[in-house]
């Protein structure tokens, strides 16, 4: 929003706050102080040990039992696999269109 100098505040009927119009004066420092508070908010949660990924209220990754993070890729095979083990249900299909009605 703010490198596109769109401030939402008249389409949400209130006035803009002064740390608003401050961001989109200061495109580049507002960018950078953006960046630098994300990752320091990033790095604190992750040095916590807090790092708990559920689908379907099932456990898929856990930092504390792995001692790491996962990488995107690994992460994204472990949900594939759990939406495939959910969609298969044990009944021999395994993926979504691997499915097929028996006459």
């Amino acid at each position: 929003m703010v490198l596109a100098s769109f401030n939402p505040f008249p389409f949400l009927g209130q006035d803009t706050p002064s740390w608003a119009t401050w961001m989109l004066e200061n495109k580049i420092y507002a960018c950078m102080m953006a960046f630098f508070l994300c990752n320091a908010v990033e790095t604190q949660l992750i040095s916590t040990g807090a790092f708990e990924i559920h689908l379907n209220d099932m456990p898929v990754w856990s930092k504390l039992e792995a001692g790491r993070i996962p990488q995107p890729g690994e992460l994204f095979q472990i949900i594939e696999n759990h939406m495939n083990m959910k969609i298969g249900g044990g009944g021999g299909a395994d993926r979504i269109g691997d499915y097929h009605d028996e006459l």
